[in-house]
């Protein structure tokens, strides 16, 4: 979370309710809270509203790749079973022509 928006906003909040004959520690102030700002969110790990979208969106698409990939597994399970059936079908019916069991 390092937008210069959020910093510039938050830190001129704070600074107004400084008194404003302090001059020079004000400066000083500024400098050192803006950094101490950066220092603390950047140990909070945030992200941005725009990486949070992105992961969202990427979290979504592999959701949706995963949900197709257990359907065409299903599909694949279902036609070999089907085949397996098949084939104990044929080998019985082979067996029964044969005359063995």
């Amino acid at each position: 979370m390092t937008d210069p928006r959020f910093f510039n906003e938050f830190s001129e909040r704070i600074m107004g309710l400084l008194p404003p004959g302090v001059g020079e520690l004000r400066a000083d102030f500024e400098k050192n809270l803006r950094a101490t700002l950066q220092s603390v969110f950047a140990r909070m790990d945030l992200v941005t509203r725009e990486e949070f979208d992105v992961q969202a969106a990427v979290l979504q698409r592999t959701r949706e790749q995963l949900e197709a990939l257990e359907q065409r597994i299903a599909a694949l399970e279902q036609a070999q079973s089907v085949r397996g059936a098949q084939q104990t079908r044929s080998r019985a019916k082979k067996k029964t022509q044969t005359g063995r069991e």
